[in-house]
């Protein structure tokens, strides 16, 4: 008799919530066999978790070194219990060894930078004396903590893009409530068992599972979140800010990727890394994955080359096989939509470089050219491994082409020219642009925001998220 999958439950109140009830079936995302139970809480959990965590945020107020001690402690316990979460994220997201193992590294880094810059959170002097009636005056300001901050997280990062709103959220003196995806719930589990060994006040912190369209709603619906930190869609963001109003949000969504090769660049060390963060890492479920791939003629029957190469040197198939590259989508419906993109692509006249099958959940990494500017694999966020190859004459051209959309997350360009890479870093409309680097190119301890349609409110990254999480306040005093 095959054995019942482990139940999940939500953390709310200071307590586990029991296992009682209807609950929904997480399936492995390779094979589809059964691997975990999750209890969904209902309206009332979502009230009473936050009921708990105001009375609690009301009465706990950790010092900046209590914070930095309980994230320094969770970064500890992160690296401790390395292969039990790396096993958690394969599980949860169908990730190859070598994505998970990446998410488990950056949530250490992640976490310890939250630490690191709990300690430094400061006010500053205000030069009061310099205005009219400042005379007399001492003003300082300092950062308080807003609340609650709801965090509301994708699949495709469950640890490190967990970490980067919960881990902020608690360097700033906040209480925080999270609700994972709901593709992967165990490693948004064992993230907050392990702050809470690490010494996080329980009632400082709850765990909430189900649907966004209900239990993400029923949390924005709610009053006493003061701030927002979301990661998906646009669409969803929309809906997120139209209804929480004036407070405040950090909404990093959509993205419709671009990077440019020209013809001085190291063409080898370009596709590799295209291929790498483009088709390979996460099976291209990445919103900064590049989708679009802008190659200067004089160039683009070598890199066509290097790229069929190189895509069709990766293996697609079982994440938990050593030899494999490239694991399967998160759910078959996204799949076959991914795989649909593609052949409405072939058949509107585009021609398969590399790729184009697919397996089940597994899509092989595919490369097109030839593909008409309404096809969907060219203007719409695909979330897969797909990458469109476009050739240009002219620098220009390329950049009037990629700003020709409503998003504007990332983008990159390899080139040995200073004057060429400076002149699409100005031009180019994303949030965050690298040089001789592809548009997957983020380190944590930057800032992460995206313009147009990909990104609202404030910033991504620890130093930069925690000041948004906070509320400054003036302190003025008059000598008597």
């Amino acid at each position: 008799m095959t054995p019942s999958p482990p139940a999940l439950t939500s953390f709310v109140a200071g307590d586990w919530v029991p296992a009682d009830g209807p609950s929904d079936i997480v399936v492995d995302k390779f094979d589809g066999s059964p691997v975990a139970r999750v209890h969904a809480v209902d309206a009332e959990d979502v009230r009473r978790a936050l009921t708990a965590l105001a009375a609690g945020h009301a009465r706990i107020r950790l010092g900046p070194r209590d914070r930095a001690a309980i994230l320094t402690r969770a970064a500890e316990l992160v690296q401790q219990r390395r292969e039990h979460l790396v096993s958690l994220v394969q599980q949860d997201t169908g990730f190859v060894r070598s994505d998970a193992v990446a998410e488990v590294k950056r949530t250490i880094e992640t976490l310890t930078l939250c630490a690191e810059e709990a300690k430094r959170l400061t006010g500053h002097l205000v030069p009061v004396a310099a205005a009219l009636g400042g005379a007399g005056r001492l003003a300082y300001t300092r950062l308080d903590p807003l609340g609650i901050i709801c965090a509301i997280t994708p699949f495709n990062s469950p640890l490190n893009t967990v970490a980067h709103k919960v881990g902020p959220a608690i360097a700033a003196g906040n209480a925080v409530v999270l609700k994972p995806a709901v593709q992967t719930p165990a490693t948004a589990d064992a993230f907050v068992r392990i702050l809470l060994d690490a010494g996080m006040p329980p009632d400082l912190i709850a765990l909430l599972h189900g649907p966004g369209r209900t239990v993400g709603q029923w949390l924005t619906e709610d009053p006493r979140p003061a701030f927002y930190a979301f990661t998906g869609s646009t669409a969803v963001g929309r809906r997120i800010h139209a209804t929480v109003g004036m407070r405040p949000v950090q909404l990093e969504m959509g993205g419709l990727a671009s990077t440019i090769i020209c013809a001085d660049a190291d063409l080898d060390a370009a596709t590799t890394a295209v291929v790498n963060s483009g088709l390979v890492r996460k099976a291209g479920q990445v919103c900064t994955s590049v989708q679009r791939l802008y190659v200067d003629n004089a160039v683009l029957a070598e890199v066509t080359e290097l790229l069929r190469a190189k895509a069709s040197a990766q293996v697609a198939g079982d994440p938990r096989d050593p030899g494999t590259s490239v694991g399967p989508l998160i759910a078959p419906s996204e799949a076959e939509r991914v795989h649909a993109w593609i052949r409405e692509a072939v058949d509107a006249g585009a021609e398969l470089v590399a790729g184009g099958r697919r397996t089940g959940s597994v899509v092989e990494p595919t490369v097109l050219t030839g593909v008409p500017t309404t096809a969907r694999v060219m203007c719409e966020e695909v979330f897969g491994p797909v990458l469109v190859l476009r050739g240009f004459d002219d620098l220009n051209q390329a950049i009037t082409e990629i700003n020709d959309n409503p998003y504007g997350l990332a983008g990159g360009i390899f080139t040995r020219d200073l004057g060429q890479a400076l002149q699409a870093a100005e031009r180019i409309a994303v949030g965050a642009f690298y040089v001789n680097d592809t548009s997957a190119s983020r380190v944590d301890t930057m800032p992460f925001h995206g313009l147009k349609d990909s990104g609202f409110g404030s910033a991504e990254g620890p130093a930069y998220a925690i000041r948004a999480m906070s509320c400054e306040r003036v302190i003025s005093i008059r000598q008597p």
